[in-house]
Protein backbone atom coordinates (compact mmCIF):
# COMPACT_ATOMS: atom_id res chain seq x y z
CA UNK A 1 0.00 0.00 0.00
CA UNK A 2 1.42 3.38 -1.06
CA UNK A 3 2.34 6.00 1.54
CA UNK A 4 2.79 9.76 1.35
CA UNK A 5 4.50 12.01 3.86
CA UNK A 6 2.24 14.80 5.08
CA UNK A 7 3.51 18.18 6.22
CA UNK A 8 1.10 20.42 8.13
CA UNK A 9 1.76 24.10 8.66
CA UNK A 10 0.08 25.32 11.83
CA UNK A 11 -0.63 23.30 14.94
CA UNK A 12 -3.53 25.19 16.49
CA UNK A 13 -7.28 24.76 15.97
CA UNK A 14 -7.22 23.67 12.32
CA UNK A 15 -3.72 22.23 12.45
CA UNK A 16 -4.91 19.79 15.10
CA UNK A 17 -8.07 18.96 13.10
CA UNK A 18 -6.05 18.14 9.98
CA UNK A 19 -3.49 16.16 11.96
CA UNK A 20 -6.19 14.00 13.54
CA UNK A 21 -7.88 13.59 10.17
CA UNK A 22 -4.71 12.41 8.47
CA UNK A 23 -4.06 9.96 11.30
CA UNK A 24 -7.58 8.49 11.05
CA UNK A 25 -8.55 8.69 7.37
CA UNK A 26 -6.86 5.44 6.29
CA UNK A 27 -8.76 3.41 8.86
CA UNK A 28 -12.10 5.16 8.27
CA UNK A 29 -12.11 5.03 4.47
CA UNK A 30 -9.50 2.35 3.71
CA UNK A 31 -7.77 4.78 1.36
CA UNK A 32 -5.49 3.44 -1.34
CA UNK A 33 -2.94 6.11 -0.43
CA UNK A 34 -2.03 6.17 3.26
CA UNK A 35 -0.77 9.40 4.88
CA UNK A 36 2.29 9.40 7.11
CA UNK A 37 2.57 12.24 9.63
CA UNK A 38 6.02 13.41 8.59
CA UNK A 39 6.47 16.98 9.81
CA UNK A 40 4.57 19.78 11.54
CA UNK A 41 5.48 23.46 11.60
CA UNK A 42 4.57 26.06 14.23
CA UNK A 43 5.70 29.56 15.15
CA UNK A 44 8.38 28.52 17.66
CA UNK A 45 10.58 25.44 18.17
CA UNK A 46 8.87 24.82 21.51
CA UNK A 47 5.30 24.87 20.18
CA UNK A 48 6.29 22.84 17.12
CA UNK A 49 7.81 20.12 19.33
CA UNK A 50 4.75 20.20 21.58
CA UNK A 51 2.45 19.64 18.60
CA UNK A 52 4.74 16.93 17.21
CA UNK A 53 4.55 14.94 20.41
CA UNK A 54 0.81 15.46 20.84
CA UNK A 55 -0.24 14.58 17.28
CA UNK A 56 2.31 11.90 16.44
CA UNK A 57 4.49 13.53 13.77
CA UNK A 58 7.97 12.22 13.09
CA UNK A 59 9.58 15.66 13.10
CA UNK A 60 8.89 19.32 13.89
CA UNK A 61 10.17 22.71 12.73
CA UNK A 62 9.43 26.40 13.12
CA UNK A 63 10.60 27.15 9.56
CA UNK A 64 7.87 26.63 6.96
CA UNK A 65 10.44 26.60 4.17
CA UNK A 66 12.22 23.65 5.78
CA UNK A 67 8.93 21.72 5.83
CA UNK A 68 7.96 22.55 2.24
CA UNK A 69 11.40 21.70 0.90
CA UNK A 70 11.85 18.49 2.88
CA UNK A 71 12.09 15.50 0.46
CA UNK A 72 10.12 13.26 2.82
CA UNK A 73 7.14 15.63 2.74
CA UNK A 74 5.08 14.72 -0.31
CA UNK A 75 1.97 16.84 0.29
CA UNK A 76 1.26 20.06 2.16
CA UNK A 77 -1.65 21.15 4.37
CA UNK A 78 -1.77 24.89 5.05
CA UNK A 79 -3.51 25.79 8.32
CA UNK A 80 -1.84 29.12 9.04
CA UNK A 81 -3.25 32.70 8.92
CA UNK A 82 -4.60 33.85 5.54
CA UNK A 83 -1.79 36.31 4.94
CA UNK A 84 0.73 33.44 4.75
CA UNK A 85 -1.17 31.15 2.38
CA UNK A 86 0.04 32.50 -0.96
CA UNK A 87 3.79 32.34 -0.32
CA UNK A 88 3.60 28.82 1.12
CA UNK A 89 1.38 27.50 -1.67
CA UNK A 90 3.53 29.00 -4.42
CA UNK A 91 6.65 27.43 -2.91
CA UNK A 92 4.98 24.02 -2.67
CA UNK A 93 3.65 24.13 -6.23
CA UNK A 94 7.09 25.12 -7.53
CA UNK A 95 8.31 21.80 -6.13
CA UNK A 96 5.38 19.87 -7.59
CA UNK A 97 3.80 19.12 -4.20
CA UNK A 98 -0.01 18.88 -3.80
CA UNK A 99 -1.61 21.44 -1.48
CA UNK A 100 -4.72 21.44 0.70
CA UNK A 101 -5.19 25.03 1.87
CA UNK A 102 -7.58 26.20 4.54
CA UNK A 103 -10.12 28.81 3.52
CA UNK A 104 -9.97 31.56 2.51
CA UNK A 105 -7.21 30.99 -0.01
CA UNK A 106 -5.37 34.22 0.71
CA UNK A 107 -5.60 37.67 2.19
CA UNK A 108 -7.40 39.10 -0.84
CA UNK A 109 -8.47 38.48 -4.43
CA UNK A 110 -4.98 39.10 -5.79
CA UNK A 111 -3.61 36.33 -3.56
CA UNK A 112 -6.34 33.93 -4.71
CA UNK A 113 -5.70 34.67 -8.38
CA UNK A 114 -1.95 34.17 -7.98
CA UNK A 115 -2.49 30.90 -6.11
CA UNK A 116 -4.74 29.53 -8.86
CA UNK A 117 -2.16 30.49 -11.47
CA UNK A 118 0.57 28.69 -9.53
CA UNK A 119 -1.61 25.64 -8.91
CA UNK A 120 -2.65 25.22 -12.54
CA UNK A 121 0.85 25.87 -13.85
CA UNK A 122 2.16 23.08 -11.63
CA UNK A 123 -0.51 20.60 -12.68
CA UNK A 124 -0.57 19.00 -9.22
CA UNK A 125 -3.68 18.34 -7.08
CA UNK A 126 -5.00 21.25 -5.05
CA UNK A 127 -7.98 21.73 -2.73
CA UNK A 128 -9.49 24.38 -0.48
CA UNK A 129 -10.75 23.43 2.98
CA UNK A 130 -14.49 24.03 2.85
CA UNK A 131 -15.56 21.37 5.31
CA UNK A 132 -19.14 22.24 6.30
CA UNK A 133 -20.65 21.43 2.92
CA UNK A 134 -19.19 17.92 3.34
CA UNK A 135 -21.56 16.79 6.10
CA UNK A 136 -23.66 13.78 5.06
CA UNK A 137 -26.75 16.01 5.50
CA UNK A 138 -25.54 18.79 3.19
CA UNK A 139 -24.25 16.27 0.64
CA UNK A 140 -27.75 14.77 0.69
CA UNK A 141 -29.30 18.22 0.27
CA UNK A 142 -27.15 18.76 -2.85
CA UNK A 143 -28.40 15.44 -4.23
CA UNK A 144 -32.04 16.26 -3.51
CA UNK A 145 -31.68 19.56 -5.36
CA UNK A 146 -29.78 18.04 -8.29
CA UNK A 147 -32.34 15.22 -8.60
CA UNK A 148 -35.18 17.73 -8.78
CA UNK A 149 -36.93 16.42 -5.65
CA UNK A 150 -37.96 19.96 -4.66
CA UNK A 151 -38.56 21.02 -8.26
CA UNK A 152 -37.04 24.14 -9.78
CA UNK A 153 -35.27 26.20 -7.14
CA UNK A 154 -36.81 29.65 -6.73
CA UNK A 155 -35.06 31.10 -3.67
CA UNK A 156 -32.05 30.62 -1.38
CA UNK A 157 -31.44 32.04 2.07
CA UNK A 158 -28.21 31.33 3.93
CA UNK A 159 -26.26 32.51 6.94
CA UNK A 160 -23.05 31.91 8.80
CA UNK A 161 -23.51 33.37 12.25
CA UNK A 162 -21.47 32.96 15.42
CA UNK A 163 -21.03 34.97 18.62
CA UNK A 164 -17.35 34.62 19.49
CA UNK A 165 -16.94 38.42 19.25
CA UNK A 166 -20.37 39.41 20.59
CA UNK A 167 -19.02 40.66 23.92
CA UNK A 168 -17.90 44.29 23.42
CA UNK A 169 -15.41 43.88 26.26
CA UNK A 170 -13.57 41.10 24.42
CA UNK A 171 -10.07 42.45 23.64
CA UNK A 172 -8.75 43.41 20.23
CA UNK A 173 -6.73 40.58 18.64
CA UNK A 174 -5.42 39.62 15.22
CA UNK A 175 -9.02 38.72 14.36
CA UNK A 176 -10.04 42.38 14.65
CA UNK A 177 -7.29 43.61 12.31
CA UNK A 178 -7.46 43.60 8.49
CA UNK A 179 -10.37 42.72 6.22
CA UNK A 180 -9.02 39.21 5.59
CA UNK A 181 -9.74 38.42 9.26
CA UNK A 182 -13.15 40.10 9.42
CA UNK A 183 -16.52 38.45 8.96
CA UNK A 184 -16.50 38.76 5.15
CA UNK A 185 -13.01 37.31 5.05
CA UNK A 186 -13.43 34.62 7.70
CA UNK A 187 -17.04 33.39 7.99
CA UNK A 188 -18.75 34.50 4.78
CA UNK A 189 -16.62 32.31 2.48
CA UNK A 190 -18.09 29.13 4.02
CA UNK A 191 -21.71 30.04 3.25
CA UNK A 192 -20.83 31.56 -0.13
CA UNK A 193 -19.13 28.29 -1.02
CA UNK A 194 -22.22 26.44 0.20
CA UNK A 195 -24.49 28.62 -1.93
CA UNK A 196 -22.35 28.03 -5.02
CA UNK A 197 -22.41 24.28 -4.36
CA UNK A 198 -26.17 24.11 -3.79
CA UNK A 199 -27.46 26.67 -6.32
CA UNK A 200 -24.67 27.61 -8.74
CA UNK A 201 -22.67 30.72 -9.73
CA UNK A 202 -23.69 34.15 -8.41
CA UNK A 203 -24.19 36.66 -11.23
CA UNK A 204 -24.83 39.92 -9.35
CA UNK A 205 -25.14 41.21 -5.79
CA UNK A 206 -25.50 44.14 -3.45
CA UNK A 207 -23.93 44.05 0.01
CA UNK A 208 -23.56 46.02 3.22
CA UNK A 209 -20.98 45.57 5.97
CA UNK A 210 -20.74 47.02 9.47
CA UNK A 211 -18.37 47.15 12.40
CA UNK A 212 -20.61 46.97 15.47
CA UNK A 213 -17.92 47.33 18.14
CA UNK A 214 -15.46 49.83 16.67
CA UNK A 215 -13.26 50.07 19.75
CA UNK A 216 -12.26 47.12 21.93
CA UNK A 217 -9.92 46.91 24.89
CA UNK A 218 -6.47 47.18 23.40
CA UNK A 219 -7.26 48.99 20.18
CA UNK A 220 -9.41 49.97 17.24
CA UNK A 221 -11.23 47.33 15.15
CA UNK A 222 -10.31 47.62 11.47
CA UNK A 223 -12.62 44.99 9.97
CA UNK A 224 -16.30 44.05 9.86
CA UNK A 225 -18.44 42.35 12.51
CA UNK A 226 -21.38 41.48 10.29
CA UNK A 227 -22.56 41.79 6.70
CA UNK A 228 -25.60 41.14 4.55
CA UNK A 229 -25.94 40.41 0.87
CA UNK A 230 -28.73 40.10 -1.68
CA UNK A 231 -27.82 38.28 -4.86
CA UNK A 232 -29.10 36.88 -8.12
CA UNK A 233 -27.69 33.54 -9.22
CA UNK A 234 -26.81 32.88 -12.85
CA UNK A 235 -29.75 30.48 -13.16
CA UNK A 236 -32.14 33.26 -12.08
CA UNK A 237 -32.63 32.17 -8.46
CA UNK A 238 -33.01 35.00 -5.93
CA UNK A 239 -30.79 34.81 -2.86
CA UNK A 240 -29.94 36.51 0.40
CA UNK A 241 -27.19 35.84 2.93
CA UNK A 242 -26.19 37.16 6.35
CA UNK A 243 -22.85 36.73 8.10
CA UNK A 244 -21.93 37.69 11.67
CA UNK A 245 -19.41 37.08 14.44
CA UNK A 246 -21.52 39.08 16.90
CA UNK A 247 -24.78 37.10 16.57
CA UNK A 248 -25.48 36.64 20.28
CA UNK A 249 -26.47 33.03 21.02
CA UNK A 250 -25.33 31.55 17.71
CA UNK A 251 -22.43 29.12 18.02
CA UNK A 252 -22.27 27.45 14.59
CA UNK A 253 -25.02 29.10 12.58
CA UNK A 254 -24.13 27.70 9.17
CA UNK A 255 -27.73 27.43 8.01
CA UNK A 256 -29.70 27.60 4.79
CA UNK A 257 -33.17 27.27 3.31
CA UNK A 258 -33.76 26.29 -0.30
CA UNK A 259 -37.24 26.82 -1.74
CA UNK A 260 -38.42 25.02 -4.86
CA UNK A 261 -41.58 24.63 -6.91
CA UNK A 262 -42.24 21.16 -5.46
CA UNK A 263 -40.77 21.43 -1.99
CA UNK A 264 -38.16 22.95 0.28
CA UNK A 265 -35.10 22.06 2.38
CA UNK A 266 -33.87 23.51 5.68
CA UNK A 267 -30.54 22.83 7.39
CA UNK A 268 -28.70 24.18 10.45
CA UNK A 269 -25.14 23.12 11.29
CA UNK A 270 -25.93 23.30 15.01
CA UNK A 271 -28.00 20.18 14.34
CA UNK A 272 -25.77 18.84 11.61
CA UNK A 273 -27.23 15.35 11.37
CA UNK A 274 -30.70 16.53 10.35
CA UNK A 275 -32.25 17.74 7.10
CA UNK A 276 -35.76 19.17 7.14
CA UNK A 277 -37.58 18.25 3.92
CA UNK A 278 -40.96 19.50 2.69
CA UNK A 279 -42.65 17.86 -0.30
CA UNK A 280 -45.79 19.32 -1.86
CA UNK A 281 -46.93 15.94 -3.16
CA UNK A 282 -47.42 14.57 0.37
CA UNK A 283 -50.99 14.00 1.47
CA UNK A 284 -52.51 17.26 2.63
CA UNK A 285 -53.06 15.99 6.17
CA UNK A 286 -49.36 15.09 6.43
CA UNK A 287 -47.91 18.00 4.51
CA UNK A 288 -45.18 19.74 6.51
CA UNK A 289 -41.44 19.71 7.07
CA UNK A 290 -40.29 16.21 8.00
CA UNK A 291 -37.16 15.57 10.05
CA UNK A 292 -34.74 13.33 8.17
CA UNK A 293 -32.02 11.87 10.40
CA UNK A 294 -28.83 11.00 8.58
CA UNK A 295 -27.70 7.40 8.53
CA UNK A 296 -25.85 4.82 6.42
CA UNK A 297 -28.08 5.60 3.41
CA UNK A 298 -26.65 9.12 3.20
CA UNK A 299 -23.30 10.12 1.61
CA UNK A 300 -20.12 9.40 3.60
CA UNK A 301 -21.97 8.37 6.77
CA UNK A 302 -21.49 4.59 6.96
CA UNK A 303 -17.66 4.64 7.19
CA UNK A 304 -18.05 6.39 10.55
CA UNK A 305 -21.05 4.58 12.00
CA UNK A 306 -23.52 1.86 10.97
CA UNK A 307 -26.31 3.16 13.21
CA UNK A 308 -28.87 5.60 11.75
CA UNK A 309 -29.29 8.72 13.84
CA UNK A 310 -26.09 8.18 15.82
CA UNK A 311 -24.55 11.09 13.94
CA UNK A 312 -21.26 12.44 12.68
CA UNK A 313 -19.34 15.42 14.06
CA UNK A 314 -17.06 18.30 13.11
CA UNK A 315 -13.88 16.20 13.02
CA UNK A 316 -15.55 13.77 10.63
CA UNK A 317 -15.98 16.56 8.07
CA UNK A 318 -12.21 17.07 8.10
CA UNK A 319 -11.64 13.32 7.69
CA UNK A 320 -13.90 13.33 4.61
CA UNK A 321 -11.86 16.26 3.33
CA UNK A 322 -8.62 14.33 3.90
CA UNK A 323 -10.08 11.36 1.98
CA UNK A 324 -10.88 13.64 -0.95
CA UNK A 325 -7.39 15.16 -0.94
CA UNK A 326 -5.71 11.75 -0.90
CA UNK A 327 -8.00 10.56 -3.69
CA UNK A 328 -7.04 13.58 -5.81
CA UNK A 329 -3.35 12.80 -5.30
CA UNK A 330 -3.72 9.06 -5.93
CA UNK A 331 -5.99 9.38 -8.98
CA UNK A 332 -4.46 12.50 -10.47
CA UNK A 333 -8.00 13.84 -10.96
CA UNK A 334 -9.22 17.12 -9.45
CA UNK A 335 -11.63 16.87 -6.54
CA UNK A 336 -14.00 19.72 -5.66
CA UNK A 337 -13.36 22.31 -4.34
CA UNK A 338 -10.12 23.08 -6.15
CA UNK A 339 -8.23 26.36 -5.95
CA UNK A 340 -10.27 27.60 -8.91
CA UNK A 341 -13.44 26.87 -6.96
CA UNK A 342 -11.91 28.84 -4.09
CA UNK A 343 -11.26 31.71 -6.49
CA UNK A 344 -14.99 31.77 -7.30
CA UNK A 345 -15.65 32.44 -3.61
CA UNK A 346 -12.93 35.10 -3.44
CA UNK A 347 -14.49 36.94 -6.37
CA UNK A 348 -17.87 37.04 -4.64
CA UNK A 349 -16.28 38.34 -1.41
CA UNK A 350 -14.30 40.99 -3.28
CA UNK A 351 -17.38 42.11 -5.23
CA UNK A 352 -19.42 42.27 -2.02
CA UNK A 353 -16.86 44.51 -0.31
CA UNK A 354 -16.75 46.80 -3.34
CA UNK A 355 -20.55 46.86 -3.46
CA UNK A 356 -20.72 47.87 0.19
CA UNK A 357 -18.30 50.71 -0.47
CA UNK A 358 -20.17 51.91 -3.58
CA UNK A 359 -23.62 51.09 -2.15
CA UNK A 360 -24.81 49.63 -5.45
CA UNK A 361 -25.54 46.39 -7.30
CA UNK A 362 -22.49 44.93 -9.06
CA UNK A 363 -21.89 42.02 -11.43
CA UNK A 364 -19.64 39.24 -10.16
CA UNK A 365 -16.83 38.27 -12.55
CA UNK A 366 -17.60 34.70 -13.66
CA UNK A 367 -15.25 32.06 -14.99
CA UNK A 368 -14.27 32.46 -18.62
Amino acid sequence: MAEIGIGILGGGYMGKAHSVAMAAVGAVFNTALRPRLEMICASSPESAERYRAAYGFARATNDWRALVNDPKVGAIVIATPQSTHREIAEAAFALGKPVLCEKPMGADLADAEAMVQAAEASGVPNMVGYNYIRTPASQYARKLIADGVIGDVTAFRGEHTEDFMADPSAPATWRTQGMANGTMGDLAPHMINGALALIGPIESLIADVETVHKIRPGGEVTNDDHAQMMCRFKNGVMGQMFFSRVATGRKMGYAYEVTGTKGAIKFDQEDQNVIWLYKMDDAEAERGFRKVLTGPAHPDYEPFCQGPGHGTGYQDQIIIEARDFLHAIHSGQPVWPTFRDGLDVARVVDTALTSAEKRSWLNVPLRG
